[in-house]
């Protein structure tokens, strides 16, 4: 058995494969009293080898929405600014995060995507570079295209959806009951299928897989909730 947990949690030493499964079996129960978790095809990553994840991005919450729907340890990048903060720094950093800077342009944290990949981890990515606004999903980062072209590994379009009426960006706080939430996985595209038309190309179909995902989760919402929730239509976005 812990030779099975050590393949899932590559590069990581036994207090920290031990609180991640700890940390993510607690998010997987609070998510589902909470919010009413939905996870879909969770099973579509790969258990081994290097995987890069592009999700959009909706609230705080994503990261343990995408993590608890996938059978290995997931690795991302926060914001630098999160690990200033006392405690909650060095526990995010023993989950495997690692910052980026803010303000975009951020060499090292795309150095550090690409040595993780190459040691053969999986790796999320939000490439609208900040949380939506209004639950619709933004263009991705053009300079997220360079990452695509150098990380020479699958990478798996997911998406969340209803995080945002659960944690909004103007709200400080989580609003546990009100919203239903839901992540769901796409199936990975090879690094060569993906590149075959270049890098811009390769981003818009990603931004385009992300956003169909999307679409069906929030179709899946509307159904569960009677048309309640997600509080905005996408007629209206």
């Amino acid at each position: 058995m812990l030779e099975r947990l050590r393949r899932r949690h590559r590069g990581s030493s036994l207090p920290n494969l031990v609180l991640y499964e700890v940390v993510l079996f607690s998010a997987r129960v609070a998510l589902a009293m909470l919010f009413r978790h939905r996870r879909r095809n969770g099973d579509r990553m790969p258990v081994e080898g290097a995987v890069l994840i592009i999700a959009n991005h909706q609230s705080f919450l994503d990261p343990a929405m995408i993590s608890t729907s996938a059978p290995r340890q997931i690795e991302f990048i926060a914001r630098r600014g999160l690990f200033k903060v006392p405690l909650f720094g060095r526990f995010i950093s023993a989950l495997h995060a690692f910052p980026i800077d803010e303000s975009g342009g951020d060499t090292a944290a795309m150095k550090e995507t690409l040595r993780r990949l190459r040691d053969g981890r999986a790796v999320l990515i939000f490439p609208e570079g900040t949380r939506t606004t209004d639950g619709a999903t933004a263009e991705f980062k053009r300079g997220i295209a360079v990452l695509l072209k150098r990380a020479k590994c699958p990478v798996i379009p997911v998406a969340v959806e209803g995080a945002f009426d659960a944690w909004p960006r103007t709200s400080k706080l989580p609003k546990p009951f009100v919203s239903c939430v839901e992540t769901a996985y796409g199936d990975p595209i090879p690094h060569e299928e993906l590149l075959a038309d270049g890098p811009e190309a390769a981003l818009t179909r990603l931004h385009s897989e992300v956003e169909s995902l999307r679409q069906s989760l929030h179709a899946s919402i509307r159904q569960r909730t009677n048309g309640a929730q997600p509080s905005i239509n996408l007629a209206d976005r």
